[in-house]
């Protein structure tokens, strides 16, 4: 079932542990089928070398496993509640991934500070607020998935196509599950620039608003020249 589906979701979790995203099993990518309303994603704590496209599970959007013989990933609510919420994602990716997590962790926004940074995100990378007691004793995975759609309620996820969840990581999206990963390797890589660059210039500003909107529209939108037709 959904063979090509789960194919792609295999490769897109490959894909993070070649690009150096990850150590161990510490990350997950999933993959969405519209029309069908099912979800592909990665079986917990199995490990990449081993990990194949019949070990992939398949749920609906309500978390009910519809194919597979493994538990799927434990942020598999995350990822639920994400595609419920953000009706264009095809693909959603989360790692520990080293320079994104310090930023994360320190509970800071990525700011924008050059162009690199604005050919993939429109403006500064959001940082959720802190999870309460509550929400991390009850249903904890669901809430982090809640704690992001609540960032997002004043922008647009497919102009911000990644998060930081507070004290603990990285989420980043995409039309397709390798899109997905490919935002968390552009994300590892602005969120080093960010943090060297601030070493050497504290007092630097945001870019400017002028610089970012040629940045990002010139690669996005209906109006961008960027690449092939």
């Amino acid at each position: 079932m959904l063979e090509s589906l789960k194919n792609d979701v295999c490769l897109a979790n490959l894909e993070l542990k070649t690009s150096k995203l990850i150590i161990y099993s510490w990350g997950n990518v999933s993959g969405i089928d519209r029309n069908e309303g099912i979800v592909a994603i990665k079986p917990s704590g199995v490990s990449y070398d081993t990990l194949t496209p019949d070990d992939i599970v398949l749920l609906d959007l309500e978390g009910n496993v519809v194919e597979g013989k493994l538990r799927p990933s434990s942020d598999t609510p995350t990822h639920l509640e994400l595609y419920r919420s953000f009706q264009t994602l095809g693909g959603i990716c989360h790692t520990h991934s080293l320079n994104a997590t310090v930023w994360a962790q320190a509970c800071r926004p990525i700011p924008c500070l050059g162009t690199t940074h604005a050919d993939y995100y429109y403006g500064e990378i959001p940082v959720t607020a802190s999870m309460t007691n509550d929400q991390i004793e009850t249903e904890y995975e669901l809430n982090t998935g809640k704690i992001i759609v609540e960032t997002f309620k004043n922008l647009d996820p497919d102009q911000m196509p990644a998060v930081l969840v507070a004290n603990h990581g990285p989420f980043t999206w995409g039309p397709t599950p390798a899109k997905a990963v490919e935002s968390a390797v552009v994300l590892e890589q602005v969120a080093e620039m960010a943090m060297k660059v601030a070493a050497l210039n504290p007092d630097l500003k945001n870019t400017s608003q002028k610089l970012l909107d040629k940045h990002y529209l010139r690669k996005h939108g209906k109006n961008a020249y960027y690449g092939q037709n």
